[in-house]
Parts: C-alpha cells; structure tokens; sequence
C-alpha cells in the first residue's frame, strides 16, 4: 500500500521559512514528485516537482526563486524548502507521485497524501 506523509506545515509570519517534509511508503522511489497546493476557494495549484534522478526540476512563477524541492532516494522523502513566505501561500500543500521519469503540471499523479496545513500571517 502506498502512503505519502507530510510534514512541516504550521502557521508562520510573512518573510520566516518552512521546510516540508513528504515520507513515501510503499512506493517505488523512481516515480517523479511534486508537490501542489490548494488555497481557501481556489483550485488546487501544482507548485514545484522533481525526477526521479533530481536531474529535472519545474517550479511554478509563483514560487520561483524562492523555494527549492529537492529528494533523498536513501530515506524515500522528498523535501520542500520555502523562504521568503508570502500570505498568498496560505494553503494546504499536498505530495504527489506520478509514474515516470518526470512530473510536469499536466502530469495526473498517481497518489496523494493528505496534505498539511501551510499558514502565512501579514
């Protein structure tokens, strides 16, 4: 059965830093990952995501330059590091699992996790 767990969400002040934390289980570590949220009463947004190898990574306008994702095969975990936080980040920020070598944002991954709760205060 495959899982993926987050962590590291929680509610911080505009301008601090969170790093995300996606444990996957049950998963071949070669699927390509992502990580995509969704924001109070809009769609759900895909964000950052990496290769299998790390050698491919796509991050969206909205996070560019401010947030690196990054994955350690050994532990099965996928990381995103976010500075610089803006209110607008506000959202629940879910990890996916896509088949295949990469993840792009028409990319339909094939597993979730629940998410965790991301709070960016003015």
């Amino acid at each position: 059965q495959v899982q993926l767990a987050e962590s590291g969400g929680g509610l911080v002040q505009a301008g601090d830093s969170l790093r995300l934390s996606c444990a996957a289980s049950g998963l071949p570590f070669s699927y390509a990952m992502g990580w995509c949220r969704q924001a109070p009463g809009k769609e759900r947004e895909f964000v950052v995501a990496i290769s299998r190898n790390s050698g491919i990574l796509y991050y969206a306008d909205s996070v560019k330059g401010r947030s690196t994702i990054s994955r350690d095969n050994a532990k099965n975990t996928v990381y995103l590091q976010m500075n610089s936080l803006k209110p607008e980040a506000t959202a629940v920020y879910y990890c996916a699992a896509a088949s295949g070598p990469v993840m792009v944002p028409t990319s339909t991954p094939d597993y979730w996790g629940q998410g965790t709760q991301v709070s960016v205060s003015f």
